[in-house]
């Protein structure tokens, strides 16, 4: 059955990362912010659509601190989070209403639990800003990926009900030994020590916000089902998730070991002896990772333009753009603009770091590498590559760049609850003794403790998954190819650049997981889209195979651009998952019927 417009994805999901829109109309209704779409949605991607309790969270910090009506927040893990978020409205506000935007820091004041619980007392900081600058606030969250997940809103939510979160003091944080010790969330808590009372807020939680109220007894219930079915670690154990991911990611790296014996073997000696678990670093988002690559290059090697190489995932130009002193664009990532660029860097000109997808999205077009590692080491500049479509399993990619980064909410998760991003540093890479000391300076862990556990959670088996995927998306796309209904199939497997992508291709590895199909008119790609038996919505690398009509949702505002660089505006993009070959077959060439019966 399909979902409903607005409908969760995957269903019944409280952190789900997707969201249904089943139907061509109902993604250009979306993007046309129309209200029959608009009201019908339960949720979204993270960094495109703000989390119910994140809203209220955000609405009720206002309600405290702001000015009801005229102000509105958003709300990052750190200081230095919200930093940016300040910094860059009032770059682009009139001075005269600088004095509108302010930080607040707000701190859970300890825990009674056990010792691992205490990872989950945490801060968070809160910029305030008049509600007509909310368009410039979502930028930053939306580029930079570093917005508070809806599971850190839940445990603050919940701290707030309890009378645990107050203002921090100027001093830092509020002294913890006074009679009243606040034990935080009970749902955090593992015991009451006898006789401490239990201190509630001395203002209660607003009911009529204009926010979708979310009862403590729904999340505690979904909290519950999600650990007892789902094979959760106790959060008492986050940091060892985080030990287990960043291992299962450099074991991934070495194409030497099946990342499951990272749990069990927790000594580094069988990798290869340059690349550690010390290389990797977490992100809350995929997005987080590529912001801070790009600000700790400029921390390490100084402000310089970099070069966004191939047709980019949009929110990574704008990064660059940004973020920074600007930004060579080559769209097309051709031998031609390599030829260009070579031209550039032998005139003298100089780059900070030339940032780039592995295969690029979403023509699954790869890039040339080797030589781009080449000019790298000719020229002196950095190389960060985006493997995420790629994923550790069917592609290494290190061996061609400075830093890897990755998009965890796809692949690697698959269960599409929960986002989180890596970045990897090359041991080998020109600049590797740079990076690290950059890193080891601004390198915060905002990667919350809950959402770690169910990156670890879901990673587990993504070895077993990619294969599935990989052998199922061959079959899918081999049928289609031969198919006079379809006009082109966009696969790395059938690509004119698969000699780039073959190069990177680990000995086991396939061609991934996303393809994007076009047929011959729009009329017919609305027939087939809407006909598809699978989920719709975005995002990708799912364990369902998910659907989405992706340049009408990525470049709506900008469709001639797309065009400009061959992009289809009617291209429909598909992420495979883990459904019976046979009949995710049977359902694509129903969709083809669908086809033939418009063009009767």
């Amino acid at each position: 059955m399909l979902q409903a417009v607005g409908d969760l994805l995957p269903p019944n999901t409280a952190h789900a990362v997707s969201v249904s829109l089943p139907t061509w109309k109902a993604t250009v209704g979306y993007e046309e912010g129309e209200e029959w779409v608009l009201n019908k949605m339960k949720g979204g991607y993270p960094r495109f659509f703000l989390h119910p309790g994140i809203k209220r969270l955000s609405e009720e910090i206002i309600r405290r601190h702001g000015d009801i009506g005229a102000d509105t927040a958003m709300l990052f893990p750190s200081p230095r989070t919200a930093g940016v978020c300040c910094s860059f409205l009032l770059s682009r506000i009139p001075s005269e209403e600088s004095g509108k935007v302010r930080v607040i820091e707000f701190v859970t004041t300890g825990f009674s639990g056990t010792e691992g619980d205490c990872h989950l007392a945490s801060r968070i900081s809160c910029v305030i800003y008049p509600k007509e600058y909310a368009s410039i606030a979502k930028q930053v969250w939306q580029h930079t990926g570093d917005g508070i997940s809806s599971r850190r809103s839940d445990f603050f939510l919940d701290a707030l009900e309890d009378g645990c979160l107050i203002e921090a003091t100027q001093g830092g944080l509020l002294d913890t030994t006074a009679q009243n010790f606040c034990k935080g969330p009970k749902r955090y808590q593992r015991k009451d020590p006898p006789n401490e009372p239990t201190r509630k807020t001395a203002i209660p939680v607003a009911k009529d916000a204009g926010l979708p109220s979310i009862d403590r007894d729904v999340r505690e219930s979904v909290q519950f089902i999600e650990e007892r079915f789902g094979r959760n670690l106790n959060s008492s154990q986050a940091d060892n998730s985080k030990l287990a991911i960043r291992r299962r990611i450099s074991g991934s790296l070495t194409a030497n070991v099946d990342p499951s014996e990272t749990l069990e073997n927790m000594t580094s000696e069988y990798r290869i002896p340059d690349l550690t678990e010390n290389d990797v670093f977490l992100f809350p988002t995929g997005m987080s990772s590529i912001f801070h690559a790009h600000q700790n290059l400029m921390f390490a090697l100084g402000h310089m333009k970099s070069i966004c190489f191939g047709f980019p995932y949009i929110d990574t130009l704008k990064v660059l753009e940004k973020w920074g002193p600007g930004c060579l664009f080559y769209g097309h990532g051709s031998s031609e603009d390599l030829d260009d660029l070579e031209r550039r860097l032998s005139q003298g000109e100089k780059y900070l770091a030339l940032f780039t997808e592995f295969p690029g999205n979403p023509l699954l077009k790869s890039v040339d590498l080797r030589r781009i590692h080449a000019l790298a080491q000719t020229y002196g500049f950095a190389v960060v590559i985006d493997e995420t479509i790629g994923n550790f399993i069917n592609v290494n990619v290190l061996p061609y760049g400075d830093v890897v980064v990755s998009s965890l909410t796809k692949t690697f998760s698959g269960d599409s609850n929960v986002m989180g991003g890596s970045a990897v540093i090359n041991p080998q890479g020109l600049f590797y003794c740079d990076l690290k000391k950059a890193f080891s300076v601004q390198y915060e862990d905002n990667l919350w403790a809950e959402d770690a556990i169910f990156l670890e959670r879901n990673s587990r088996d993504f070895v077993s998954r990619i294969r599935r995927i990989n052998a199922t998306t061959e079959a899918l796309t081999a049928a289609l190819r031969v198919s006079p209904l379809v006009k082109k199939v966009y696969y790395p497997q059938y690509s004119c650049t698969r000699p780039f992508y073959d190069v990177c291709r680990t000995p086991n590895g396939g061609y991934g997981g996303l393809f994007s199909i076009v047929f011959h008119t729009t009329t017919k790609a609305i027939a087939f889209f809407d006909s598809l038996e699978v989920m719709k919505g975005p995002s990708l690398g799912t364990n369902f195979t998910l659907s989405c009509p992706y340049v009408l949702l990525a470049h709506y505002g900008e469709l001639d651009w797309a065009t400009s660089f061959g992009i289809p505006c009617d291209l429909i993009r598909i992420s495979v998952g883990l459904e019976d070959p046979a009949d995710l077959c049977a359902r694509v060439q129903r969709a083809i019927d669908a086809v033939q019966k418009a063009e009767a």
